[in-house]
């Protein structure tokens, strides 16, 4: 795997990923302030093709905006990421699609201590799916991303506001379809 943005602090032990993210760090593009920001962390691999990707996610969120799960990436104008936002003192299930301009979508949940997340390929389309306990998933998002076979998968973490987010990802794996 490889890093986009290498994190101040990592490690890979027994398949489990930890990061600490660097302050003021962020993937967002153009919409609400008109900035772009590439400065969050992307630990990742390449892939061809329909795939599904997932991960367990368990982050010590405490600023706005920190935030960490799956992402896929074409380039810096086409990318998806999906998992915990932190906002206004709560954990949400967060998707942004960006495709020159992000947009993002939220969903409120109690603050769980982990969060599943699964991401299905099937041509340009990716589903969004999470869970609270490894079993049960539900369906978010659906959108088109790109048409182009070869993108990245990965993890990813950031804190657009606050000073570092520390956060542990477990169980990922991608497998094509």
């Amino acid at each position: 795997m490889r890093w986009h943005n290498e994190p101040p602090r990592w490690r890979v032990e027994d398949h489990v990923i930890t990061m600490t993210t660097g302050p003021q760090t962020d993937f967002w593009r153009k919409t609400y302030d008109g900035g772009v920001r590439d400065s969050g962390h992307f630990y990742y691999q390449p892939v061809t093709g329909d795939f599904t990707a997932q991960v367990k996610v368990i982050g010590q969120y405490s600023d706005l905006y920190d935030q960490a799960g799956l992402m896929v990436r074409l380039d810096e104008t086409t990318w998806m990421k999906c998992g915990i936002e932190f906002v206004d003192g709560v954990q949400h299930a967060s998707v942004v699609v960006t495709r020159d301009w992000s947009d993002w979508s939220i969903l409120p949940l109690d603050n769980p201590p982990a969060i599943w997340l699964k991401i299905v390929r099937r041509g340009p389309t990716v589903e969004v799916y999470y869970s609270l306990d490894g079993e049960a998933y539900t369906l978010i998002r659906q959108a088109f991303l790109t048409e182009k076979p070869d993108v990245s998968v990965g993890v990813m973490a950031a804190a657009p506001t606050g000073g570092g987010l520390t956060v542990t990802f477990e169980e990922f794996s991608v497998r094509g379809e």
